[in-house]
């Protein structure tokens, strides 16, 4: 055996998983071979064993499948994948079913199939530590806990208990596994803490020799009733309606896995295990599940390792961060700064105004402390880190200062000068535009080479991603500060090179003027709206325009045009530019903050009362046209396949220069479908002789918006990911 060590001292078997050249325990395909030995042995020893102990060489316990050989699979492997999943549960049986009591010592984190390894126990000691992980998030990659996950958790904590756990992939600590009964025993963490374990586990098996699973034993009752107890029965119809609002039935796993509980609860053991091997089978070698996999496990590792951060540069973590501009987004950045324990100078032109932006964070911070998320005195000193002011001297020392200001260019160069010469020795200098090149704005600065781009979303509390923009004089040093100040925040940074939108705002503006020049060809806006809905945006693109402003996205394309014409260029107007200059000069609806846009909007009084923004009639006799020919199929397509064709757009220009970059970004910076993996796995997902097809076609009828060029098709070629 490779990955596992077998001994047997005392009557006691000890199983321990420590996988060679690897930091964790994978079921990797020598794991499935080792535990084949395994249960064979212990069948062997069988009288000579008392009790069996679960336990880990590496620092946390196990990490779960092999998800590398997973990216490999095609629907042809459904029958293979089923036969390795059975294997490995009958081996699990084979030790459950012994007729000697099984410990899980959990030393760490024990995630998907980790702790599907831990539920082999029948009873599970763990270190308590609040960092450790444990529970069966599958379903964020588009599969469902198959060796035995699914059916051991409904036993344990009953239909309605387990949901959370399994449809949602909520993950939970030690201590609330210990309040679950999912974990019986805590031992407190430090040196000792194995050898605690392992004697607080040998008084337990001296204690119960013929421990078993609770199902096991006559008389098991499923906690809360089985599908046929009333209750439970009257929630059912219900269920799969709640997953599938909730998905828009773009997602497999949820409805899966609830169907997998139902069923199971209504079978014996074996087959039930049978029916969960046979689901995973199928989701296991579908394309969705591939392209989740590969962007929310290894292009968010790629991040979170620093793939994209320069190299050679030593981790920074700045100590003080001054923010210029206390608004809604200057307000957000210092709340994220202070939580993570950052000294905030946040700074507007009035201490009012910065005193306002400051307000921000009591008021986010209060919500916890009233709901017991969060003590007082934790409010407190979060908000000690906050300093608001409205004199620019308070700025001095800081190793990073982050303007925030109005998208305007001479605005910003005029902060920028104030405010650099009070930096410390080595600082840098960041703006937080989300369209102005950082090359044009860095002229302003004293020394470009430590002037960069950091964009955040807006709210920033809840937004993870931040966008990095490198200057064409950014030297790689404020580069790596910039992500290593990105990742202290608790954020995901991706690193892009500049140009006008830089990425995410390049994408997003396609997205939601691909949405306006819709209305001009006649097509109805909730027809529109419902399209961007059912292709898994959050919202539809008209909407989306109302949130963000429709004067905003009038003052982008007239800051463009100034500097179109600056360079000499003529700027001409896309139809959805036009829409949006024709709704806000001539209908002046300026967007949701002003009380109208594409939508009529309640008043508080009228919102209190349940009322809800609806789509402004107008919009029907101004645009709508009968004769208008469109499909809901050509309709998604079109906000799909614009902004996955202008991501391939941005990685020909070398404005992205990584895969993983563009699938983090395009969905959680601007809301692409988690289901396709993000724009660039969407493209090849599909395969890239299908995708362009498909945008040729949408080319010759919809526009040069969706035509790819050489250097396009080269770049998706050169880039495609090899597994």
């Amino acid at each position: 055996m490779k990955t596992i060590r077998y001994s047997l001292d005392n009557g006691i078997a000890t199983i321990t998983f420590d996988e060679p050249d690897s930091p964790v325990n994978t079921m990797c395909l020598q794991w499935q071979e080792d535990m084949d030995a395994v249960a064979a042995r212990v069948l062997q020893d069988k009288d000579s064993i008392t009790g069996i102990l679960l336990a880990s060489a590496k620092s946390t316990f196990f990490a779960g499948a092999d998800l590398k050989a997973a990216m490999r699979l095609t629907p042809a492997d459904a029958p293979r994948i089923f036969e390795e999943i059975e294997r490995v549960k009958k081996n699990f049986r084979t030790i459950e079913t012994l007729g000697r009591p099984v410990v899980s010592l959990l030393n760490g984190t024990a995630l998907g199939g980790g702790w599907e390894v831990a539920l082999v126990g029948h009873y599970r000691i763990a270190v308590d530590d609040r960092k450790t992980q444990f529970g069966l998030p599958e379903v964020t990659l588009g599969l469902l806990p198959g060796a035995s996950g699914v059916t051991k958790m409904t036993r344990h904590l009953g239909l309605m208990g387990a949901q959370p756990y399994l449809v949602e992939g909520k993950t939970f600590t030690p201590a609330e596994a210990k309040g679950l009964g999912l974990v019986h025993e805590l031992v407190a963490p430090g040196p000792d803490a194995a050898a605690e374990m392992k004697a607080k586990a040998l008084a337990w098996i001296a204690a119960n020799p013929n421990a078993q699973h609770p199902w096991e034993a006559k008389g098991y009752k499923v906690p809360g009733g089985l599908p046929s107890n009333p209750a439970v029965a009257q929630m059912l119809p219900v269920a799969p309606a709640v997953i599938k609002k909730q998905t828009r039935g773009l997602y497999p796993a949820p409805e899966a896995i609830m169907a997998c509980m139902v069923e199971g609860l209504q079978v014996d053991m074996e087959t039930a295990l049978r029916i969960e091997s046979r689901y995973l089978a199928k989701l296991m070698s579908g394309a969705q599940a591939k392209a989740m996999i590969n962007t929310f496990f290894f292009n968010l590792n790629a991040i979170k390792s620093g793939q994209s951060r320069p190299a050679g540069v030593p981790k920074y973590k700045p100590a003080k961060v001054g923010l210029l501009g206390a608004g809604m987004m200057g307000a957000g950045i210092a709340y994220a700064q202070a939580s993570k324990g950052i000294a905030t100078v946040l700074k507007d032109v009035s201490q009012e105004k910065a005193d306002l932006g400051k307000s921000y964070s009591a008021k986010i911070t209060q919500g916890r402390v009233d709901k017991g998320r969060m003590k007082p005195e934790a409010q407190q000193a979060l908000l000690d880190l906050i300093h608001p002011t409205g004199n620019a001297a308070d700025l001095q020392g800081c190793d990073l200062i982050i303007e925030a200001v109005f998208e305007n260019r001479e605005l910003k160069a005029r902060v920028t000068q104030e405010a650099e010469p009070l930096l410390a020795p080595g600082g840098f200098f960041a703006s937080n535009t989300s369209t102005l090149p950082i090359t044009g704005l860095a002229t302003a600065s004293r020394d470009a080479s430590k002037f960069i781009g950091i964009h955040f979303f807006s709210p920033v509390d809840k937004m993870k991603l931040v966008e990095i923009i490198k200057g064409q004089r950014t030297d790689d040093a404020t580069v790596a500060r910039a992500y290593d100040y990105v990742q202290a925040l608790g954020k995901f940074p991706i690193v892009v090179n500049d140009a006008r939108g830089f990425f995410t705002s390049r994408v997003f503006g396609t997205f939601v003027m691909e949405g306006a020049a819709m209305l001009l060809e006649g097509i109805p806006a909730a027809a529109i709206e419902n399209a961007g809905i059912q292709c898994g945006m959050p919202v539809g693109p008209l909407a989306v325009l109302d949130e963000t402003a429709l004067t905003l996205s009038l003052h982008v394309m007239e800051q463009t045009k100034k500097d179109f014409e600056a360079q000499g260029k003529t700027y001409v107007a896309t139809p959805g530019e036009w829409v949006v200059e024709q709704m806000v000069r001539k209908h002046e609806r300026p967007g949701r903050a002003g009380g109208a846009g594409f939508y009529e909007y309640p008043t508080e009084e009228q919102a209190k009362q349940g009322a809800r923004k609806f789509l402004w009639p107008e919009l029907k006799g101004l645009f709508e046209k009968a004769d208008a020919a469109w499909t809901i199929t050509d309709l998604k397509d079109r906000l799909l396949y614009r902004q996955a064709v202008e991501t391939a757009r941005c990685l020909a220009e070398g404005v992205l220069t990584s895969v993983h970059d563009a699938n983090i970004g395009s969905i959680f910076g601007i809301g692409f479908p988690a289901w396709t993996g993000g724009a660039l796995q969407f493209i090849y997902g599909m395969g890239l002789e299908v995708f362009e097809k498909r945008a040729a076609e949408l080319a010759a009828q919809f526009g040069p918006g969706f035509a790819i060029s050489d250097d396009v098709t080269a770049a998706l070629r050169q880039h495609q990911p090899k597994y």
